[in-house]
């Protein structure tokens, strides 16, 4: 077993950045009536505003000059902000049409699609208790669809493209650190999402610094300004952990945040919770359960306790 005394200041920036990935469902339902895509494009403009005065006030210009000179980084981390951005806008769907729950489970589902991914597209060797763990989460997808009577797509889509998004990230995670690499992502993100919001307006759809009849104001402008603040804060937070804490610590710690989103769905936003989606949602608490211990045994047989992941360790929200 492992013996080894926690940082306490990394575990809690750790616990701290899950903690403000969990509240999201909060600041995204209070951002009502402004619909999905244009909170989504507002938080990877703000997102690049708040990353480049992190930029500024950390002085990591030649950095971020480093990481914008080499255009394969550049491709890596534009293909990296595409995934991302449709798994922020499909997160903000999921909020914002009563589906929290389903969000939930996408980010359950997660550690286990990323371990598949891992045979898929990397040819790793699965181990005997990932199989069973991979093996329980499919039956619980399959109970939560049967019992719902449609297919749980939101889902699926949130835990495929946040593992597809963790996947290609691997490719330039020793180049670019956190912060670089949202801001490099986001750039390529924002002439997107100002075309995207200059049509909401043009079309009067704009909720953000509009005034008229639904009452916004400014603290609807300032909330949604905020969600560049919870993003890359978030990430600040998480990459300030994860350098103090064991893999094994932060894999267990990402646990967190879709824990906080069921509480939230089923004790606050009130959404239904039929015996099949306990059952699908105990299924996937087994999984998670049996892809832990497999993680331990893992890291113990190795002996190198920051090298051993538990699942894997999720990112940005």
């Amino acid at each position: 077993m492992v013996n080894e005394t926690l940082d306490k200041p990394g575990l809690l920036y750790g616990a701290g950045a899950y903690l403000m990935w969990g509240l999201f469902p909060l600041l995204m339902a209070a951002l009502a009536p402004a619909g999905a895509f244009e909170i989504t494009a507002n938080r990877a403009v703000w997102s690049l505003v708040v990353c480049l005065i992190f930029v500024a006030f950390m002085r990591t210009w030649r950095q971020l000059r480093a990481a914008l000179s080499d255009r394969k980084v550049v491709l890596t981390l534009a293909a990296a902000g595409g995934f991302i951005a449709v798994n922020w806008l499909l997160y903000v769907y999921a909020i914002m049409t009563d589906h929290v729950n389903s969000a939930s489970l996408g980010y359950y589902i997660n550690p286990l699609f990323t371990v598949a991914l891992g045979v898929l597209v990397l040819g790793e060797r699965l181990r005997r208790l990932q199989m069973v763990a991979i093996a329980i989460g499919v039956i619980a997808v399959i109970v939560i669809g049967v019992g719902l009577g449609e297919f749980p797509w939101i889902s699926l889509a949130l835990a495929t493209s946040f593992g597809i998004y963790g996947l290609i990230k691997k490719r330039v995670g020793s180049k670019v650190d956190a912060v670089t690499g949202l801001t490099v992502e986001t750039m390529v993100l924002t002439p997107i999402a100002l075309i995207g919001l200059w049509i909401i307006a043009a079309n009067n759809g704009m909720t953000f610094l509009q005034r008229g009849s639904e009452g916004l104001g400014i603290s609807h402008d300032l909330l949604m300004m905020s969600t560049g603040i919870f993003t890359a804060g978030a990430l600040i937070l998480f990459a300030a952990g994860a350098r103090r804490l064991p893999l094994y610590v932060t894999g267990l710690l990402q646990y967190i945040a879709p824990t906080m989103m069921f509480i939230l769905a089923v004790w606050h936003f009130n959404e239904p919770m039929p015996p099949s989606r306990w059952a699908g949602f105990a299924l996937i608490w087994v999984a998670l359960i049996v892809l832990t211990v497999d993680g331990f045994r893992s890291q113990s047989r190795r002996k190198i306790p920051k090298t051993a992941p538990v699942g894997e360790v999720a990112e940005p929200l």
